[in-house]
């Protein structure tokens, strides 16, 4: 009788533990993940907000894919599993709202394009006016593949309206992302090169030779929106209004960016 009282004990405290380690109160499989696709110069900016978002709802687990905005676009269009698209390009989201792809959409923030060179380039100064990049100084210039990138295509799109980018052409070198045209103002593997205020903003090892003046390219505005097929409607639907919210306005104007 004691032996049978003994093995029922153990069984019961062996379903006790059993029951304790499968059901832990804050196990990571219970968290919604929404996946985020965005453009290349939201990087730093949204890392940081995301911190706080996540401390706020801990239900919700927010990874990103940072690309160029036509590469993302064509991701999207080839079936990715995408929860929310935030794009550097107008252009490039409306042609996936024209193909019924997103849903709900909101205007996020607006940005600047600059002439960028690097901090050791003593042989380059500030210059009054973009047509002067044809002159000595400037052997290379790289801009993001205007295709797929939206800072490119800003580039291209103001150099040809000042009526230069045949002038400058065979000096160009073309980068997959505008964090790319970064790294190779970084590095002087080019003498200079477009990038946006805020990619500028957040290295020290360049600094800005000019400001490409806004009558010259369309407006730099960054939309964002809900996916149709989206896993998580609820949940990426919060994080799109939290973006866009009054605490948040401080964060995207620290990182250089205007709010609309």
């Amino acid at each position: 009788m004691k032996m049978l009282k003994f093995v029922l004990f153990i069984l019961l405290l062996s379903f006790v533990l059993s029951g304790c380690s499968t059901s832990p109160t804050n196990s990571n499989s219970d968290k919604k993940v929404i996946l985020v696709s965005a453009a290349s110069s939201l990087k730093d900016v949204l890392e940081e907000i995301v911190v706080d978002f996540q401390t706020k709802h801990k239900e919700i687990e927010v990874k990103f894919n940072f690309a160029a905005s036509g590469t993302l676009k064509q991701q999207i269009e080839q079936g990715a599993p995408v929860d929310i698209f935030i794009s550097a390009s107008v252009d490039k989201f409306e042609e996936l709202k024209d193909q019924s792809y997103i849903e709900d959409q909101i205007q996020l923030v607006s940005n600047e394009l600059v002439l960028i060179t690097s901090t050791n380039n003593q042989n380059v100064n500030q210059i009054q006016e973009i047509r002067n990049i044809k002159g000595n100084g400037f052997e290379k210039i790289s801009i993001g593949t205007p295709s797929i990138v939206p800072a490119g295509a800003y580039a291209e799109q103001a150099l040809t309206n000042l009526g230069i980018f045949d002038d400058i052409r065979e000096k160009i070198v073309y980068a997959k992302d505008v964090r790319q045209v970064l790294t190779y103002v970084e590095t002087e593997n080019v003498q200079a090169g477009f990038v946006y205020k805020t990619d500028a903003i957040i290295s020290e090892k360049v600094k800005v030779i000019g400001n490409v003046d806004s009558e010259y390219h369309d407006p730099i505005n960054y939309p964002a929106g809900l996916l149709k097929d989206s896993k998580y409607p609820e949940e990426s639907k919060l994080f799109l209004q939290y973006l866009n919210s009054e605490p948040v306005n401080s964060i995207w104007i620290k990182y250089g960016f205007s709010k609309n």
